[in-house]
């Protein structure tokens, strides 16, 4: 049975409203897997997972690709993974949303005239068992 974002429980948006750092893992050009800590927030209602980024980075180019991403959060025995595609978007409406909604979970992030979104579509959560309904 595939879990999805709808099936997450009060602990898991807790978590998911926590300031904890994550994991993002995506795949390079050659099929290798590329993970690194990020901050991210997650959009229920949307159904995806943001990353800000800079749009140079090995992240960014993986996720320009297309294909699969995974989030990661792991907190003692709590953990939680979400994944789906992956895209990037460069337009300002979309980075600002996304600094907004970094800002009010994390800090004001630095300014970055080269930043980018990494927008992940949900489509499969995994975690520890107080992670769901």
């Amino acid at each position: 049975m595939t879990r999805t974002l709808a099936d997450l429980s009060q602990a898991a948006d807790d978590f998911l409203a926590e300031y904890q750092l994550a994991t993002l893992a995506t795949l390079r050009a050659d099929g290798t897997p590329h993970v690194c800590p990020v901050g991210f927030t997650i959009d229920r209602e949307a159904g995806v997972a943001r990353v800000i980024t800079s749009g140079g980075n090995q992240k960014a180019r993986n996720a320009e690709r297309g294909g699969r991403a995974a989030l990661t959060h792991v907190d003692g025995a709590r953990w939680l993974t979400l994944e789906g595609t992956a895209r990037v978007l460069r337009d300002a409406a979309s980075v600002r949303d996304a600094e907004d909604r970094y800002e009010a979970r994390y800090r004001k992030p630095r300014a970055n005239p080269a930043r980018v979104v990494i927008e992940v579509t949900v489509t499969r959560a995994m975690g520890s068992a107080s992670m769901f309904v």
